[in-house]
C-alpha cells in the first residue's frame, strides 16, 4: 500500500518522509517535552527505525500510539549498518511510506548512529523532517551559563586514566585558546570517576558544569570553578545520565568579554 506524504505546507510529495523523533531523556511527563503536533505525527507512523526495539515499544506506548504495538514495523538499527541494510529499510520511504527514526533518548542522529540513516536518506533524495523535542546537549548548554557562541561535543573520553587525563587537558587548552565550551559524556556508572578526573586535571579557575537527569524530577545542574567544586560536597551522579561542560579562562581576554553575546545574535 502506498502512503501519501505531505510537506509542512501541505504540498503533496511523491515519496515518503523520514521523521526524526526525539525521545524523552528519562521518566517524566511527555506533555512537557513533546508538543501535541509531534505526538500526533508519531502516532500516525507505523514504520520505525530504532536503536533498541524494547525501548522504542515502551516509548510508543507512553506516547499513546493508537495501533497495537505488534502490528507496527519496528526495525533495530545495527551498530554499524552497511549500505545494503540502510537502502533496504529506506525502500519503504522511496515507495511513499513515512518512516520514524528514534534514538534511545534525546534527538536521533545527534551523538547517535541514526545519523547514518539520515545521510543515506539524503543520498536518495528523501525528505527529512526533524521534530521538536528534548536534546540533552542543548539543554545542558542553555543551563550552564558557559559560552554558547562557540561549543563542541566530543562524545566519550578515553577510559584509561592516563589517556583520559591527557584528553581533558587537551580540551581545556583548546577551550582556553578559542574560548570554546567543551561538552562530553560518560557511561553513567563512571560519572563519579569522570568528575574526580576533571577536578584533578583542570586548572582552579576553569569553569565546570555538570547537568544531570535533565527534564526529570531529579534534574540537577550546577556550574562552578574547579576550585569551588573541590570545596563543595560532590553530587550523587551514580547511574544518572549526565553531561559535563568546561570552559577555561583565556589569558588575553577579560572575563567580561569572554563569550560575549551579540546583541542580535541568532539562537
Amino acid at each position: 500500500m502506498q502512503h501519501a506524504a505531505y510537506s509542512r505546507r501541505g504540498d503533496f510529495v511523491s515519496s515518503g518522509t523520514l521523521y526524526l523523533i526525539p525521545v524523552g531523556l528519562g521518566p517524566g511527563d511527555s506533555a512537557l517535552t513533546h508538543p501535541p503536533e509531534v505526538v500526533r505525527q508519531l502516532q500516525a507512523l507505523d514504520y520505525f527505525i530504532v536503536e533498541r526495539a524494547k525501548t522504542a515499544r515502551a516509548d510508543l506506548k507512553r506516547y499513546g500510539h493508537p495501533r497495537p504495538l505488534q502490528e507496527l514495523d519496528i526495525h533495530e538499527l545495527p551498530e554499524s549498518p552497511d549500505t545494503a541494510w540502510l537502502d533496504a529499510h529506506l525502500q519503504a520511504a522511496k515507495a511513499g511510506r513515512n518512516i520514524g527514526l528514534m534514538s534511545e533518548a534525546g534527538c536521533p542522529a545527534v551523538a547517535d548512529p541514526g545519523a547514518l540513516v539520515v545521510r543515506r536518506a539524503h543520498h536518495h533524495g528523501l525528505r527529512v523532517v526533524p521534530l521538536v523535542g528534548p536534546s540533552s546537549l542543548l539543554l545542558a548548554m542553555m543551563a550552564s551559563g558557559l559560552n554558547g557562541q562557540s561549543f563542541a561535543f566530543h562524545g566519550y573520553l578515553p577510559i584509561a586514566a592516563a589517556e583520559r587525563t591527557q584528553r581533558i587537558q587537551q580540551l581545556e587548552a583548546e577551550s582556553a585558546q578559542w574560548q570554546r565550551t567543551q561538552l562530553f559524556i560518560e557511561t553513567p556508572y563512571r560519572n563519579a570517576a569522570m568528575l574526580d578526573a576533571l577536578l584533578a586535571a583542570c586548572k582552579p579557575e576553569t569553569l565546570l558544569c555538570v547537568a544531570t537527569s535533565l527534564t526529570t524530577t531529579d534534574e540537577w545542574v550546577m556550574t562552578r570553578s574547579i576550585a569551588q567544586w573541590k570545596k563543595a560536597e560532590k553530587p550523587d551522579l551514580d547511574r544518572r545520565p549526565s553531561i559535563f561542560l568546561l570552559l577555561a579562562s583565556h589569558v588575553t581576554r577579560s572575563a567580561s568579554s569572554a563569550g560575549a553575546v551579540p546583541k542580535h545574535g541568532r539562537r
